[in-house]
């Protein structure tokens, strides 16, 4: 994993005519359908979602979380078609920072590629955060002793323990995506069986629990949604439920025939996740109903985790091992995830963006410095919300949501710029080129906005907040226009890149054949 082991960066090449972007020294081949599908699931992370994420949204929609499960997957699945038709034409690690820069030009590339950076950071620190709630959880009920649960609590421990899970996670992303793989093939398994155990104990159970709920298909119905503000923070966590089958793009240059099987691995992960959120939120809602007392989803402190509170009643004695399944979770997560970040700065800097430091490749064919660096970032940006936030888990979840929004949105709406004299040439490319995209970006932007002038209000999420602005506002609006500040810095440094030299605007493949 020694960094000193890294070939000599490589200077940053611009694309060639036939619309492939020079080898970035990545191990190719490497990953098959299958194991694209498993490392998307993993990073998507199924049972750490639905613990974190069904508390706050139960909280602003109420009963219609299969209706805003559906609604958030449609965005989605637009844009997933999006990603794919770029990645036909244009298969790069980059993915939003290089489509992007070619479709708009370099600033808004940058831009792109620094949301589609923090929103990575963001989540791998609330991954670390649920990691490590779980992971005293387990041996409090693994021991039999209550307190060492309570040891989450104690800011020095929590952050200490953090810092482990991130370094375990880094360095198995560093030994390359072969270790990836095989790590996740068990923790992804184990995860999804447990879930299959709750959801099948949660209905058969649900008649005995008090406050319990009968199956109603009205909770497909989105139209009742109290408002649309409840909508748009529905719909970000919804996004956020979503969001990670894009690292199935970012590994398309170690995917085989990644032009094509990136994408469809990209479409099966958002497919098959759906179908686990429909099917456990179902159970859940029967299981635990919606009051704000005892096992309720809407009491306060269920929000944070709520099968910390449920695993025990649902599944009896074997309640440890849902714990165990989110802390796997969890942890699959926070290693897959560090692909993206990593990809990311590696190719950034091959494009001339960043310093050349960030295309080292050690010997596993890993960017080991880019996700040293990545690792470290958000563990220091977990620290920092620990110290800032009254609810650092739903403050980041909330903000991540508006992360997601932003640069999935402008990759979408890239899709249509760069594909434009090419849409109306058939069916195909008016439906996967212009109409999917456009509608998939319009509507991220759009709950973007919401949330950005909800957010604004202390009130929304924790109440934490800086000067009077809520926290959620400051670190999703925040983040974005910090990377406005450094594009400054980073034009002034990397004129290759911000002049288009390196990376420089280019037609789709099939408009350059006609020439």
């Amino acid at each position: 994993m020694s960094v000193s082991t890294a070939r000599r960066p490589q200077a940053p090449a611009p694309s060639s005519d036939t619309g492939r972007i020079r080898s970035k020294g990545l191990a190719s081949g490497q990953l098959g359908l299958f194991a694209a599908v498993m490392i998307g699931i993993s990073t998507i992370a199924p049972a750490y979602v639905l613990t974190s994420s069904l508390g706050p949204t139960v909280q602003a929609i109420g009963t219609q979380l299969p209706a805003i499960f559906i609604i958030g997957f449609i965005p989605m699945f637009l844009v997933a078609l999006a990603y794919r038709e770029l990645n036909a034409d244009t298969p790069d690690s980059g993915t939003t920072f290089t489509w992007v820069s070619k479709a708009f030009g370099p600033v808004l590339g940058w831009l792109g590629g620094w949301g589609l950076l923090a929103a990575n950071i963001i989540v791998l620190s609330n991954l670390a955060g649920v990691a490590v709630d779980f992971f005293y959880l387990f041996l409090a009920q693994a021991t039999g002793n209550p307190a060492l649960a309570e040891l989450t609590d104690n800011k020095l421990i929590n952050v200490a323990t953090c810092l482990v899970f991130v370094a375990a996670a880094v360095f198995i992303a560093c030994r390359g995506l072969t270790t990836t793989r095989m790590v996740q093939y068990v923790l992804v398994g184990f995860q999804l069986a447990v879930l299959a155990w709750f959801t099948i104990s949660a209905i058969s159970k649900a008649a005995d629990q008090p406050g319990n709920l009968a199956f109603d298909a009205s909770w497909f119905n989105p139209l009742h949604i109290d408002s649309f503000s409840a909508f748009a923070v529905g719909l970000s966590l919804s996004i956020f439920a979503f969001w990670g089958w894009d690292v199935c793009l970012t590994m398309n240059e170690e995917t085989k025939n990644g032009e094509k099987t990136s994408g469809m691995a990209a479409a099966l992960t958002a497919i098959g996740v759906l179908a686990i959120y429909l099917i456990c939120s179902i159970a859940t809602l029967m299981f635990a109903g919606v009051g704000d007392t005892g096992l309720g989803l809407r009491n306060p402190e269920n929000a944070e985790n709520v099968f910390t509170t449920i695993a025990s009643p649902v599944m009896g004695p074997f309640a440890i091992l849902l714990s165990l399944a989110v802390l796997s979770s969890c942890a699959a997560s926070l290693q897959s995830t560090m692909i993206s970040p990593a990809r990311s700065l590696l190719a950034i800097s091959h494009h001339g963006a960043l310093p050349k430091q960030f295309t080292r490749i050690n010997k596993f064919k890993s960017p080991a410095f880019a996700t040293m660096v990545a690792g470290g970032v958000s563990a220091g940006f977990y620290a920092l919300m620990r110290v800032l936030s009254n609810n650092v888990l739903n403050d980041t979840i909330l903000a991540l949501g508006m992360m997601i929004c932003f640069y999935y949105g402008l990759t979408a709406l890239a899709c249509v710029w760069y594909f434009r004299h090419t849409a109306l040439d058939s069916l195909r490319n008016f439906a996967l080129r212009l109409l999917a995209p456009l509608l998939g970006g319009i509507a991220l932007v759009a709950v973007f906005i919401q949330t950005a002038v909800d957010s604004w209000d202390p009130a929304y999420g924790s109440g934490s907040q800086i000067f009077g602005v809520g926290l959620v506002f400051v670190l999703g609006v925040g983040i974005i226009a910090l990377g406005a500040v450094f594009l400054v810095g980073a034009a002034a440094r990397r004129p290759e890149f911000f002049s288009g030299r390196s990376l420089p605007r280019r037609a789709p493949a099939s408009e350059r054949e006609r020439v």
